[in-house]
């Protein structure tokens, strides 16, 4: 692993982006095949952060927010299913919405619950992600309410 004291704010910005995009990926593999998080996890930090696959080369990842972010998407997804439920419209209840997005909300209701990074920040970050799975759809927009309304209700206190 890379001593994160050596890199640039810019270069450990990066990585942490990364590791949330893995972790949104990793859940939906997870979810799709049914493998386990051990399983998936390993498949991620050995095959995907940094790999070079034919010219395109992926991001190098902050192993450590991949991982707690996994694990704790999982281990408190009950919670997290419910905070997003709470968030969506009666009509699109969490099971019906796109697995995509689910992923995404469980990442970013694992980093609301469980962490001390800013709100804003988290917001942000999953937004951008969905702007990338969905560059021409309302879905950004959508993923901007779910968050914020999730945000407000768990850290009500930094708003």
């Amino acid at each position: 692993m890379t001593d994160d004291r050596a890199l640039s704010g810019n270069k450990k910005r990066k990585m942490r982006s990364a590791s949330r995009l893995y972790a949104v990926q990793a859940l939906f593999q997870m979810e799709h095949s049914g493998q386990t998080t051990e399983s998936v996890r390993i498949e991620f930090l050995n095959h995907r952060f940094g790999a070079d696959y034919d010219g395109t080369k992926y991001e190098e990842g902050n192993a450590d927010l991949f991982t707690r972010t996994m694990d704790d998407a999982v281990n408190y997804q009950a919670q997290i299913d419910q905070l997003t439920d709470r968030a969506l419209v009666a009509k699109w209840p969490l099971g019906r919405i796109d697995p995509t997005m689910r992923a995404l909300f469980r990442a970013a209701g694992a980093e609301l619950i469980q962490t001390t990074t800013p709100p804003k920040v988290i917001i942000v970050e999953y937004v951008d992600i969905a702007s990338a799975f969905f560059p021409d759809g309302k879905e950004p927009k959508f993923v901007n309410a779910v968050l914020d309304h999730m945000a407000h209700e768990v850290r009500a206190n930094e708003f």
